[in-house]
């Protein structure tokens, strides 16, 4: 038994299945919270910082952060899903589908950030309710035209909800699922909420492709879980949800649309829910030696990547980032990569420009500042938006620019 498991800060039971098989297997030191950025007065003073302790359940393959935040550094949030071209056509499609299925019902978002998905599903006539803890997010998507509840979700929210505006033919929740820490309390409020027959549509990225393409990044302190389906349907099951349906998609390394519905209306399982189970299984998702062998991984590439960063500087070449990611984040901080590496950091979400990264404190730019500045190389933080980061800094590649890609194993493009 090593020092991690005997930390009483270490959570003990499984956040969806409620096992204690848990496996500690990459403890990454104290980090600030990702998305708290310091601003140009607060550069020189130290931020608060907690562990940050990736562990697995070998019951049902959950990955979760040991170590949460307080609640209250979420009320002012910086992500918003509006910087990439990508993710308007990707909610602009789960729009379609949400409103497909709600067939004139209330659709209530949760987590719905600035608004971006709930705004499609207004102009395809959709009858809509956002609900988000963070005031100033709720403000852009008002701005949008769409209604928002600020508060965080829960059974008594959801009581609240349903009282006031009936129930909710579909409810969806893209990549809010899993920032919560209280799992049942949040489904059982989706059941509360939802109709008899109704449709809950969780998006979040897929455990078994973060393992198999050593997304470590994607864990931070407000993705307190990242999801394997079996965890789902555990979870489900613990509080009458059935998983029914599931549609994989490609953003954010490789995601998954699960649909649940009331267990009391038996709906038949898609074949894909059982293909996806068998997968999990073959992939080892339950299994010890799985994880120790990404943890592996994980260290291989830091040792890759600050080798290749720092060859680089010998050499006298200059390095930026782009993208200022919470997941980016994880791994400046996880790696030791700061100020004397990357000069600046590029990103179009203009909440962040002119703030400072946490722990690291490398400044955070606008996406002009690569063409005035001209760096010999990008380390590309946002990898899984490459293919729209090369469309939109052509003109950088075509100077002679190259971009470091980190994950899944660090390489230089082109």
């Amino acid at each position: 038994m090593n020092k991690f498991e005997l930390d009483k800060s270490i959570r003990r039971t499984c956040r969806t299945c409620g096992s204690e098989d848990l496996l500690l297997f990459l403890p990454m030191g104290a980090h600030p919270p990702a998305n708290l950025f310091a601003s140009a007065a607060d550069r020189d003073q130290p931020q608060v910082a907690f562990p940050l302790n990736t562990q697995a359940c070998l019951d049902c393959g959950l990955i979760q952060v040991a170590d949460q935040v307080p609640a209250d550094f979420f009320t002012n949030y910086l992500y918003v899903p509006s910087g990439a071209a990508t993710m308007h056509s990707h909610f602009a499609e789960l729009a379609e589908v949400a409103v497909s299925k709600a067939n004139g019902g209330l659709i209530v978002d949760i987590g719905c950030n600035d608004g971006l998905m709930l705004s499609h599903a207004n102009r395809l006539g959709g009858k809509t309710l956002g609900v988000d803890p963070a005031a100033n997010l709720a403000t852009i998507a008002q701005e949008r035209g769409v209604r928002v509840h600020t508060a965080f979700f829960n059974p008594e929210t959801a009581a609240e909800l349903r009282a006031s505006e009936g129930p909710a033919a579909v409810i969806t929740t893209s990549n809010t699922f899993n920032h919560i820490d209280d799992l049942h309390g949040f489904t059982e409020g989706v059941l509360m909420l939802l109709d008899d027959d109704g449709v809950f549509i969780i998006e979040v990225p897929w455990g078994k492709e973060i393992l198999e393409t050593n997304e470590f990044d994607n864990v931070y302190h407000e993705h307190l879980s990242e999801l394997s389906l079996l965890s789902i349907v555990r979870l489900g099951e613990s509080v009458g949800l059935d998983v029914v349906d599931v549609t994989k998609l490609p953003v954010h390394g490789g995601s998954m649309r699960v649909f649940m519905q009331p267990a009391a209306v038996k709906v038949e399982r898609a074949a894909i829910v059982d293909e996806m189970l068998e997968d999990e299984r073959q992939a080892g998702m339950t299994e010890a030696a799985t994880y120790q062998d990404f943890a592996e991984r994980v260290h291989q590439i830091r040792n890759d990547l600050t080798g290749l960063l720092a060859e680089l500087k010998a050499e006298g070449k200059s390095i930026a980032g782009y993208g200022a990611p919470a997941k980016g984040n994880t791994l400046l901080n996880f790696f030791g990569i700061g100020t004397e590496t990357l000069d600046f950091l590029v990103d179009r979400n203009t909440l962040k420009q002119g703030l400072f990264s946490p722990g690291m404190h490398i400044p955070v730019l606008s996406p002009e500042a690569v063409a005035e500045r001209q760096p010999d190389y990008l380390l590309v933080l946002a990898w899984n938006f490459l293919d729209e980061i090369r469309e939109q800094m052509a003109e950088f590649e075509a100077k002679g620019g190259k971009f470091i890609v980190p994950l899944p194993v660090p390489k230089i493009v082109p």
